[in-house]
C-alpha cells in the first residue's frame, strides 16, 4: 500500500543537478504528501541513499560526479531493491534501454508533466509494496469475472479465452486500478526479453476486443496519455 497525509510518508530521494528541476519535483511531491529529499550528483546520491534509505529514487542519467546509470549499476550489485525512475533527455534511447536493462522500474523522458511524474512515482511504489499479490484470486466486474487462479475469464458467464501474457496484464491492471501504469512497467513485469511499447498496445487491444462491449471506445482498459493504461470498473 501507499503511505499518504497522517501516516508515514514515502521518502522520495530526488537525484538531479538541475537545481530548478529538483525544486520543482520537490514541489510536486510534497503538495501529494511525500516526503522528497534531494541530491545534486551521482557521490551525493549513494551517501543519500545510505543516510536517507529512501523508499523510491528518481535518477537523472546526466549528472556531475558519477553519472545515473553508473549510480544505478552500483546499486543493482549491492542487491538494492528500491525502485528507480529514471529521468533522461529526449533523443538518449540508448540511455533509457540501459537503465531498463540495469534493474531500473521505469523512466521518464525529459521536458516531463510533473503529474505525470508524480503519477508514476505512485504507480512504482504501488507495484513494490504490494505488486499483483495485492488482487483477489477472484475479480468481478460489471458483467466480468476474472479468476486467477483458474486462469479463467467469463463475460455474462462465458468464458473467454486469454493468453497468458493477457492475463498477467490484465493483473497487473487490476492490481493499479485507477492509476496509470506506463508501457514500459507493463514492459519490465511481463517480458524478460527485449520487445517493444508496440508489443504491449497489441495485447492491450486484444483485451480490450475480449473484454470490451465496444473495443474502439473502451470503457474498462483506458489509454492514459503519454503514459500508457488503466483499469476503470
Amino acid at each position: 500500500m501507499l503511505f499518504f497525509r497522517g501516516t508515514r510518508m514515502n521518502k522520495i530521494l530526488i537525484v538531479e543537478d538541475d537545481r530548478n528541476i529538483a525544486l520543482g519535483i520537490e514541489d510536486n511531491l510534497k503538495m501529494e504528501g511525500f516526503s522528497p529529499v534531494l541530491a545534486h550528483d551521482g557521490q551525493e546520491a549513494l551517501e543519500k541513499i545510505k543516510t536517507e534509505k529512501p523508499d523510491l529514487i528518481i535518477l537523472d542519467v546526466m549528472l556531475p560526479k558519477l553519472r545515473g546509470l553508473e549510480v544505478c549499476r552500483k546499486l543493482k550489485e549491492e542487491g538494492s531493491k528500491t525502485p528507480i525512475i529514471i529521468l533522461s533527455a529526449l533523443g538518449e534511447e540508448a540511455d533509457k534501454v540501459a537503465g531498463l536493462e540495469l534493474g531500473a522500474d521505469d523512466y521518464v523522458t525529459k521536458p516531463f508533466s510533473p503529474k505525470e511524474l508524480v503519477m508514476r512515482v505512485k504507480t512504482v511504489l504501488r507495484r513494490a509494496q504490494g505488486g499483483t499479490e495485492a488482487v483477489p484470486e477472484t475479480y468481478k466486474f460489471g458483467s466480468i469475472t476474472a479468476d486467477f487462479k483458474k486462469f479463467q475469464v467469463t463475460k455474462n458467464g462465458k468464458e473467454i479465452k486469454f493468453t497468458a501474457v493477457e492475463y498477467k496484464i490484465l493483473k497487473l491492471l487490476f492490481a493499479n486500478e485507477g492509476d496509470p501504469v506506463s508501457r514500459h512497467t507493463i514492459l519490465g513485469d511481463i517480458w524478460s526479453e527485449d520487445v517493444t511499447t508496440r508489443t504491449v498496445d497489441t495485447h492491450i487491444w486484444n483485451i480490450r476486443e475480449k473484454l470490451e462491449d465496444d473495443p474502439k471506445n473502451p470503457k474498462h482498459i483506458i489509454t492514459a496519455h503519454r503514459i500508457g493504461y488503466k483499469f476503470i470498473k
